[in-house]
């Protein structure tokens, strides 16, 4: 049987306090992911304004991964039904997240000051800081925690025994 054809309830986690730690981390991602959809067309220049790489196409690019890892890494958080290989793409996806907004928080803290670093969109805006590179480490510590205690390589080995 291929991991691609059905999909497979997610295994059991090692602890009982991680799901609320995964639906904290959800929460957070909706919320981020909402904010940034709804001003989309603001979003892109905010990011562009802080040149970063390749203009409007860099930040066109850089956002769309950020929108499209931030709703795709809700299937894992939240336990759904979904084929092994989405399980893993939606926990790698967890991890894209932290690691952009931490090198975006990290150029941007050598930079100089920005008045609005981006994180839930353009509508709130927050201040650049060192206090933003602590938030993208903060989403690195929530999605290692799920990733370690929801590891979906255990589905995969259930999944081929069959």
């Amino acid at each position: 049987m291929s991991i691609f054809a059905h999909t497979t309830p997610p295994g059991r986690p090692k602890t009982e306090r991680v799901a609320s730690i995964a639906l904290l981390y959800a929460f957070l991602l909706v919320c981020m992911a909402v904010g940034q959809l709804f001003g989309f067309e603001k979003f892109i220049p905010l990011l562009e304004s802080f040149g970063l790489f390749g203009g409007q196409g860099g930040a066109t690019l850089v956002a769309g991964l950020l929108v499209v890892s931030e709703v795709f890494a809700l299937p894992f958080l939240l336990r759904m039904h979904v084929s092994p290989l989405m399980r893993i793409t939606s926990m790698a996806l967890g991890w894209v997240v932290p690691v952009v907004w931490i090198w975006i928080a990290l150029s941007l803290n050598f930079m100089g000051s920005i008045d609005s670093i981006g994180f839930f969109g353009t509508k709130l805006a927050m201040t650049n800081g060192w206090w933003t590179v602590l938030f993208g480490v903060a989403l690195a510590i929530l999605s290692a925690w799920v990733s370690w205690d929801m590891w979906p390589k255990r589905d995969l080995n259930r999944h081929h025994s069959k």
